[in-house]
């Protein structure tokens, strides 16, 4: 079974800070190492809770947990996307690795992993080098697995290989 690190898991408990205009605004990160002689890998995880939805696109540079419901594109290309139960989403979705506990109508590719755990829907297709899909989970499209070379190799191979010339002999002329 895959587990996430726990230097990623969101804190159960999220710090509500008081802005400028004095409105209370929650914000949830990862558990981060007060000692600065300790230099770890520090991951924000940003929460959309259930009430909130988004229609259009979605990127960013941290990794997302969805509990609400997104309509357009979600581009997280370097980071984890995680769908949480009342997630509901109607998008393309690009991201390093997926974990889909709701429901997702469009396309989902992945560079490293796309997991759809037991309550977790999917209606479309999967793209990724590895692919689970939890026994009671539903899943309607294609799964697409290879693996695919850089272009850097590709352009590389295909100087090395060069068709054969093709010799044609042509007999007499032809009578009718």
């Amino acid at each position: 079974m895959w587990k996430r690190d726990e230097a990623v898991r969101p804190s159960s408990a999220g710090a509500a800070t008081i802005n400028e205009q004095g409105q209370s605004v929650s914000t949830t990160s990862a558990v981060k190492n007060a000692s600065e002689d300790t230099k770890t890998n520090i991951r924000d995880v940003v929460n959309v809770g259930k009430s909130v939805v988004i229609k259009g696109e979605v990127n960013g540079s941290e990794d997302l947990t969805i509990e609400g419901q997104i309509d357009g594109k979600i581009e997280l290309r370097q980071h984890m996307l995680t769908i949480g139960p009342n997630g509901r989403i109607t998008a393309e979705v690009f991201a390093k690795s997926v974990v889909i506990l709701g429901a997702v109508v469009g396309n989902v590719t992945a560079t490293e992993k796309v997991n759809i755990r037991e309550s977790g829907s999917v209606d479309g297709d999967i793209t990724a080098p590895r692919v689970a899909i939890a026994e009671g989970a539903h899943f309607r499209g294609n799964v697409d697995m290879s693996t695919k070379k850089p272009t850097s190799t590709v352009k590389k191979e295909a100087e090395t290989v060069r068709p054969a010339k093709s010799v044609s002999k042509t007999a007499g002329p032809r009578t009718a």
